[in-house]
């Protein structure tokens, strides 16, 4: 996994956090010349309650096993969101690891027959948004969501989904996020080491931002993008979790224009 410094990603966390908290926003005055982005390694200590020795050998590694109450003392200085939290936490803790058995991800029939029912935007895609199956509803949203494309691949190097999406550079900081909270410990899983090692030598967008070490959740929520055909969708996403793989299902609000515009689509493609 090419991340700076993979046997220390504790301390990799921290310094990508710290440099993110200004001065101000942790209610210090910013005086003087920084030489560093974000808070200093002894400003971090002095507000969690740590002597700055002890932070710096979280930070080179040194001390991979912190009380939860520094880590949460950590958390709370560095204005970690939920998500954010127990990810630090996660990489702190101190159960061992067994490495699991790595399986191929498979759409189950039934999921396969439900795609084919459903009359709008479906498809199936893996943990490392590999996409597995999808209905012609998908396919007439997008060619990108054809079975062998990887979404986050297109998303970074596709001109096309480039201009599709309303909002890029939110999508690929969601996506970016979301990849690693997936990944997690899972660090040695191969099909994630080959994703991350090439958008990391193709895309400069993903090489920033990998390194702010993002997490965040990507379930259900609404996007707006731009069709070629039928121009400006707005469209709700639902996430299923189904076995091993994940059913994520794209639709409009009832009798919206979006919702015409939805209908027109599924003509079309019929037609065509």
């Amino acid at each position: 996994m090419k991340d700076g410094e993979p046997d220390n990603r504790l301390g990799s966390y921290l310094r990508a956090r710290r440099e993110l908290v200004s001065p101000a926003q942790a209610g210090l005055p910013p005086g003087g010349h920084r030489r560093v982005p974000g808070l200093r390694r002894e400003e971090v200590a002095l507000l969690a309650g740590i002597s700055p020795d002890y932070y710096l050998r979280l930070e080179r590694g040194r001390d991979r096993n912190p009380s939860p109450q520094v880590l949460e003392s950590l958390a709370r200085v560095l204005e970690l969101d939920d998500v954010e939290r127990a990810y630090l936490l996660g990489l702190a803790s101190t159960r061992p690891r067994t490495p699991r058995r790595k399986r191929p991800e498979h759409v189950p029939p039934r999921v396969h027959q439900l795609l084919a029912h459903l009359p709008v935007p479906a498809f199936v895609e893996g943990r490392a948004f590999d996409v597995l199956a999808a209905n012609s509803m998908a396919l007439a949203l997008s060619p990108r969501l054809r079975p062998g494309e990887n979404r986050l691949r297109s998303l970074l190097l596709d001109p096309e989904e480039q201009a599709f999406q309303q909002d890029w550079p939110k999508a690929t900081a969601d996506f970016i996020a979301a990849l690693r909270t997936t990944i997690g410990d899972d660090t040695d899983d191969p099909r994630f080491v080959e994703l991350v090692g090439e958008l990391a030598l193709s895309s400069q967008r993903f090489r920033t931002l990998w390194a702010r070490h993002d997490v965040r959740t990507l379930d259900g929520g609404t996007a707006t993008v731009r069709h070629p055909v039928v121009g400006e969708l707005r469209l709700h996403r639902d996430k299923l979790p189904i076995e091993d793989v994940i059913l994520v299902v794209y639709y409009p609000d009832k009798d919206s224009d979006s919702d015409e515009k939805l209908r027109l689509l599924a003509t079309l493609s019929q037609t065509r």
